[in-house]
């Protein structure tokens, strides 16, 4: 009887500890300070996915108001499932959005800005683990591929 006790109890245990890593996952506070940050500065991690639009790429150059662009970029990101704004405005021309995985609500972090050129780069990276399995890029590759309306998701170019 006390065997199975003790198992209950660690099963038990088991359960809690997965429910409050789960809650702390999808209630965890996200800072602007932190997740809004300058892509010009170059603070993103190693496993950061990038897509500039500049005049040195195929891309490029971005003809009209490159914050025009970042506008139409924040409503094709705003329609994107379980995504929404966390900071920033295209008239500040700096956006950064939360977008939470369907199952996990594993939070990725993509900040689109306006940079000299004129160019547009959009930066996504995640906030738990190592390794995404390359929906961030996927992610960007979509958004940026309905932005100017290629045939297919464009291959990130870097900063």
């Amino acid at each position: 009887m006390r065997v199975r006790a003790k198992a209950g109890l660690g099963l038990a245990f088991a359960v809690i500890a997965f429910l409050g890593a789960l809650a702390f996952i999808r209630l965890a506070p996200s800072d602007p300070a932190v997740w809004n940050v300058d892509l010009a500065a170059g603070d993103l991690p190693s496993n950061a996915h990038v897509f500039c639009i500049r005049p040195d790429t195929r891309y490029g150059p971005i003809t009209g108001d490159p914050k025009a662009l970042l506008a139409r970029l924040d409503a094709i990101a705003m329609a994107t499932p379980r995504t929404e704004r966390l900071a920033g405005s295209a008239a500040e021309g700096r956006i950064t959005w939360i977008t939470r995985s369907l199952l996990m609500g594993y939070p990725d972090y993509t900040t689109a800005e306006v940079m000299d050129g004129p160019s547009l780069c959009i930066a996504g990276r995640q906030r738990f683990g190592s390794g995404d399995m390359g929906v961030n890029a996927a992610r960007i590759g979509a958004w940026a591929q309905a932005l100017l309306g290629l045939q297919e998701a464009p291959e990130m170019t870097g900063l």
